[in-house]
């Protein structure tokens, strides 16, 4: 598990220390506060540091070789012209610099870049250990539509879609999973199950289907984006992307849904996180919030570890205000303006 992440002149940020939660994160801000990048760098982070293929012996992380692939990553997930526009924009030359800290020392990782790079990465720490499960980014729109050959395209094209999108995608395709950790998947599935009415399906000519109940296959071009949502989480659950150990990145999981959608999206995200998945959401969503609020006063995940991260746009950047509770991550442009219409609302009676 990450246990924090140190920036300095990252896009938007000119310093910021972020304390995470093993279970769940929440980064809430206005449009342009740097929520995305910041899931998309950590993600980056990760997805680098795991070793490709299987390999006997095991390999370790060498200084070139990880420079090489994050600087690449980078480039491929947030796609910046040249890596040296990813440091904060201000005159003269500066240097960006990013410290990934984990509750195992040996997975520890510092590295820095400058205006002027083009795809250079200077690693300051280099982690002894690659870590052994993938993570998983979920954009703000659904992909088991875009699935049927993307990969390969994808592969073989330039694109200009985020390399985040081709490596969710490849999980998608993941076969399900069997075996001794079956029914733990199936207890994961049933609540979105009920929701979707029936079963996620991925046919031999790569296409996904929803199996509705007493309906029979619908093509997924024809379900409701909403439930598609629904069921790129249920497929990812049912192939053990998203079991036991492991992270998840969900941009915005709010949009595109209705009230009662979220509400199944905020209980699910809560159980992930008892499942041992790390957790990092972006949103502005004032009722994902309260449901996540609601959710970790029950006896159910009252237990649940929260972080709260309010990111802030001033004329120096963005200021960081973090803590357990919604409370204490300050005062949220985008959650007041919500606040504000419900009192002239009720003003209206």
């Amino acid at each position: 598990m990450i246990k924090s992440l140190i920036i300095n002149n990252l896009t938007l940020f000119p310093e910021a220390s972020f304390a995470f939660s093993p279970q769940l994160n929440v980064l809430v801000g206005e449009n342009g506060s740097g929520k995305s990048h910041l899931l998309k760098v950590v993600y980056s982070v990760l997805a680098t540091s795991m070793e490709e293929g299987r390999k006997a012996p095991k390999t370790v992380p060498t200084k070139n070789l990880l420079q090489i692939r994050l600087a690449e990553k980078l480039i491929a997930v947030l796609r910046p012209e040249t890596l040296g526009r990813l440091v904060r924009r201000k005159q003269g030359r500066e240097r960006c610099e990013i410290t990934c800290l984990f509750d195992d020392p040996q997975l520890n990782l510092s590295f820095s870049f400058a205006t002027q790079s083009k795809s250079e990465v200077e690693i300051k720490k280099l982690p002894k250990l690659w870590i052994e499960q993938a993570p998983v980014f979920l954009p703000t729109r659904e992909l088991l539509t875009i699935y049927p050959g993307f990969v390969s395209v994808y592969q073989n094209h330039y694109l200009e879609f985020e390399e985040n999108w081709r490596d969710t995608c490849l999980l998608l395709g993941s076969l399900v999973l069997r075996g001794p950790r079956e029914q733990r998947v199936k207890e994961l599935l049933r609540p979105l199950e009920e929701m979707m009415e029936g079963k996620v399906e991925l046919d031999k000519n790569g296409r996904f289907y929803l199996n509705i109940n007493g309906q029979g296959r619908i093509e997924m071009p024809l379900v409701a984006e909403g439930l598609r949502k629904l069921a790129m989480l249920a497929r990812l659950i049912a192939t053990g992307s998203l079991l036991d150990k492991g992270y998840l990145f969900w941009d915005e999981p709010e949009t595109n849904l209705n009230p009662r959608l979220i509400k199944q999206i905020a209980r699910t995200i809560l159980l992930l996180g008892q499942n041992g998945i790390q957790i990092f959401i972006a949103t502005h969503s004032l009722f994902l919030l309260r449901e996540l609020a609601i959710l970790l006063q029950t006896t159910e995940f009252q237990s649940t570890q929260a972080r709260f991260f309010g990111l802030q746009l001033s004329a120096e950047g963005v200021k960081l205000e973090q803590g357990d509770t919604i409370d204490e991550m300050g005062i949220i442009t985008a959650l007041d303006e919500e606040l504000s219409q419900s009192d002239r609302y009720l003003e209206l009676e």
